[in-house]
């Protein structure tokens, strides 16, 4: 994802290096945030207009082609981060998160707002209580990452099967089995995070994509665990 530390960590004060992770961070987070914001604010728009609900929502051409090409950046982006400027990594991001929200605006048509709202809330708290963890832990989370992949897989086969068989025990237990999986992979990927940070180089090319890249992951992280989420707490029209 970044580049490796580019002199050993035993060699810089622990002082320094757990405020480099704290500046590190704030960007990851601010980044993210904006992310976020972005994605909203597209769906909010999109959900307003009802030649836009039709063009995007309602054609399914369109729809899915979205989806699809939101896929594949993001897989894009892990590829090219290494080689493209951090103002590119930063454009591309941006431009993911506002694709994302022509999707997400399908949300606005099937559950309430006020429930999207309280639901986003959950979310943010449960997501912001498991990055600390992830942060603040001694603990190596190799092991729960390997169990959340491992489980994402799992998920992601049943989620495809669930669409021909159409199981209302099926879409419930990918429901739970989704929450448990992204909660345990905020918490692993912002430990990851944290360890893969480009220590001594505060505001250079290298932090500034790490930082992005960062975001990028746990910007997934959040709005799997919503959209889960929102499955649980959501009130349909």
């Amino acid at each position: 994802m970044y580049e490796p530390a580019r002199y050993p960590q035993h060699a810089v004060p622990q002082t320094r290096v757990a405020g480099e992770h704290a500046a590190f961070f704030r960007k990851v987070y601010a980044f993210m945030a904006l992310g976020l914001t972005a994605t909203a604010l597209t769906a909010m728009l999109v959900a307003s207009s009802e030649e836009a609900i039709r063009f995007i929502v309602l054609n399914r051409p369109v729809f899915y082609g979205l989806l699809i090409a939101e896929f594949a950046m993001v897989w894009a982006f892990t590829a090219l981060v290494p080689k493209i400027s951090a103002v590119a990594a930063g454009a591309l991001f941006f431009t993911y998160a506002i694709m994302n929200g022509l999707t997400l605006a399908v949300i606005f048509l099937v559950y309430t707002s006020g429930s999207i709202a309280s639901t986003f809330f959950v979310t943010a708290g449960t997501f912001g209580a498991m990055s600390a963890f992830g942060y603040a832990t001694k603990r190596d989370l190799t092991g729960l990452g390997s169990f959340a992949m491992m489980g994402l897989f799992g998920l992601i086969i049943a989620s495809v099967v669930n669409i021909f068989l159409g199981s209302p025990m099926i879409y419930w237990l990918t429901t739970f089995m989704g929450v448990i999986v992204f909660v345990a992979l905020t918490a692993y990927d912002t430990q990851k995070i944290k360890q893969l940070n480009v220590g001594g180089y505060e505001g250079d090319e290298a932090n500034h994509k790490g930082a992005i890249h960062g975001a990028l992951i746990l910007y997934l992280d959040f709005i799997n665990l919503f959209l889960f989420l929102l499955r649980i707490l959501g009130r349909r029209k």
